[in-house]
C-alpha cells in the first residue's frame, strides 16, 4: 500500500467526502482543506510534505490560482488542478502557471487516481540523478546533441562547454520537451533549494546558455520564453 501524503483542495464538501475516502482506500495519506487560506497553510505547515496536492480552481477566501502561484513560489511538488471550467483558456492558464496536469468536473475516481499516479511517477523521475534517469543516453535535439552519462554536449558537431547549473538547466528541459518550467521550478530542480524571487539568477544562467547553444539567442530555436510564465524546449526530440 502507497503511504504518499496527498492534499486535497476543495470546497464541495460532497466532492471532498467522495475523493477523499477513495483515495485513502488507493493506500494513500489524504489532508483536506476547504478553502484557499487553508489550503496555504496545510501547506506551509506539512512536514515532511506532501507528495501531490489536488487543487480545485474555485475556491473561497483565495483562488485555487492564487494557491497555485503561492505553492510554486516554494516547490515543486505536483500539482492536479480539479475544475468545472472546461475551457481551453482555463487549461492553458493553469498548465502555464506550473500545474502539472488538469481533470474536469465531473470526473472518474479511475482517471483520477490513474493522473495522480502517473503525475507522482514523472516528479520522482525529475527529481532522480542523471545518472539514473538516462544513463548512457543521448538526446539528440536539432542540432544538439546531449550526453547524459558524460556531461557533454554538441552544437552542430562542436563541443560545448556548460557548467554544472547550465547543464542541469539544459538536462531539465531536455528530459521534458514541451513541457513548461517556471523560474521557481527550474531554481528548485537546479539549485536544490526553495525559490525566493530572484528572477536574475535564472535570467543570466537562461542567457548565457542560450549564447552557448543558440545560433541567434535573440530568436532562440531551441529554448522559449513563455512571458510571466516561464521556459520550455521547443524542438522535437529525435
Amino acid at each position: 500500500m502507497s503511504s504518499q501524503r496527498l492534499l486535497l483542495v476543495e470546497d464541495d464538501r460532497s466532492i471532498s467526502e467522495m475523493v477523499g475516502p477513495y483515495l485513502e482506500k488507493e493506500g494513500y495519506d489524504v489532508t483536506y482543506a476547504y478553502d484557499g487560506l487553508e489550503a496555504e497553510r496545510q501547506f506551509s505547515q506539512s512536514q515532511p510534505g506532501y507528495d501531490l496536492v489536488i487543487l480545485d480552481l474555485m475556491l473561497p477566501r483565495k483562488s485555487g490560482m492564487d494557491v497555485l502561484q503561492t505553492i510554486r513560489a516554494v516547490s515543486l511538488v505536483p500539482v492536479l488542478i480539479l475544475s468545472a471550467k472546461d475551457g481551453e483558456v482555463d487549461k492553458a492558464l493553469g498548465l502555464g502557471f506550473g500545474a502539472d496536469d488538469y481533470l474536469s468536473k465531473p470526473f472518474s475516481l479511475i482517471e483520477l487516481t490513474a493522473r495522480i499516479k502517473a503525475a507522482i511517477r514523472r516528479a520522482n523521475y525529475t527529481a532522480l540523478p542523471v545518472t539514473e534517469v538516462a544513463k548512457d543516453q543521448r538526446i539528440r535535439i536539432g542540432g544538439l546533441l546531449v550526453d547524459m552519462e558524460t556531461y557533454e554536449v554538441e552544437r552542430e558537431g562542436t563541443p560545448v562547454k556548460l557548467t554544472s547549473k547550465e547543464f542541469g538547466i539544459l538536462k531539465l528541459l531536455v528530459t521534458h520537451p514541451g513541457k513548461v518550467f517556471t523560474k521557481a521550478q527550474i531554481y528548485a530542480s537546479v539549485w536544490n533549494d526553495h525559490y525566493y524571487g530572484d528572477e536574475n539568477i535564472i535570467n543570466v544562467h537562461m542567457r548565457r546558455l542560450r549564447e552557448k547553444l543558440e545560433a541567434d539567442p535573440s530568436a532562440p530555436q531551441y529554448i522559449k520564453t513563455l512571458w510571466g510564465i516561464g521556459y520550455k524546449l521547443e524542438a522535437e526530440q529525435t
